[in-house]
């Protein structure tokens, strides 16, 4: 599919981010932050020490575009354009243009809100040993990726590990209030149902996503990242077989090649070798264009 003309995001000379997630780097503005998508690919709580040039342009636009797609709850972002970045940020475009997004802050809820169509990851696996995920019976007989007979709430905490940890809907309901987790949950199917349904109009499957949510002068509004390979499982509807793994539009490209090479999972991470570097990037291409083909991620990179 052609590879990326720019080189992995390296960062902005003369300014260092006031924090460094596994694939962001975040820069405190006062009212506001500025987070970059840098080209950093984790898997297994660890970063791996090769990029993914272009990877955080995919990640961003793809979400700037999901943002402005629901109408019906509101979200951080203020603009991805670069000119009309606050100083100096406004100076980087080149370093910054389609990576970057301008944000109003947010006091985050600490509620990973995972909405779960098909089983598949620790659903599968929760699900074979109990019959269960987060506390919800579902039916008998199901299969590796079958799709659920409706979407399912399994929200996640963070553990001091940065382990996610499945807990109940009634569990999030002791911790943040009864009232909070309902309009947690009910937000977060409704979003998933309506962005499931564009997509698979687009012949793309969105087997789960998760989302974060905060509050912004008393209103919950969806934050940091939305429905992107990085936060999803997207599966090709003309590649989808149940009772098997599936081919991911995602990082579990990435996972899977871990673990055929039998990494324990244990820090320091391995390279990554160019072919799955550009198969990676290749399949979250395949997203974007199939989503918002409109788009044209290609013009930042």
């Amino acid at each position: 599919m052609g590879k990326i003309k720019k080189p992995a995001y390296s960062g902005l000379e003369g300014l260092k981010p006031d924090f460094k997630g596994k694939v962001r780097d975040i820069f405190d503005l006062g009212e506001s932050l500025l987070i970059v998508s840098t080209d950093r690919i984790s898997a297994y709580d660890s970063i791996l020490p090769t990029p993914v040039p272009g990877k955080g342009v995919f990640l961003n636009m793809i979400s700037a575009t999901w943002f402005d797609f629901f109408d019906f709850v509101p979200n951080h972002m203020i603009t991805t354009d670069v000119a009309q970045f606050p100083e100096p940020f406004s100076q980087f475009g080149e370093e910054l243009s389609g990576r970057a997004m301008h944000v109003r802050k947010a006091e985050r809820i600490d509620l990973e809100c995972v909405v779960r169509g098909y089983l598949a990851g620790s659903g599968w696996r929760e699900y074979t040993e109990s019959g269960k995920i987060c506390g919800i019976e579902l039916p008998k007989g199901l299969k590796m990726s079958d799709k659920l007979p409706e979407p399912i709430f399994t929200p996640s905490t963070k553990a001091e590990s940065g382990h996610d940890i499945n807990i109940s809907f009634e569990e999030a309901a002791d911790e943040f209030g009864a009232d909070i987790a309902r309009r947690l949950r009910d937000l977060s199917l409704s979003v998933y149902s309506k962005a499931r349904d564009y997509a698979e109009s687009r012949g793309i499957i969105i087997a789960d996503t998760k989302f974060e949510f905060g509050w912004i002068g008393g209103e919950l509004v969806l934050i940091d990242e939305a429905l992107t390979p990085d936060s999803s499982r997207f599966w090709l509807i003309d590649e989808y077989e149940p009772g098997k793994n599936q081919k991911s539009l995602d990082k579990q490209f990435v996972r899977d090649y871990l673990d055929e090479i039998g990494w324990d999972h244990n820090p320091p991470a391995p390279e990554l070798p160019e072919e799955i570097v550009e198969k990676t990037i290749d399949r979250y291409r395949i997203a974007a264009e199939r989503l918002f083909p409109e788009l044209n991620v290609e013009r930042f990179l």
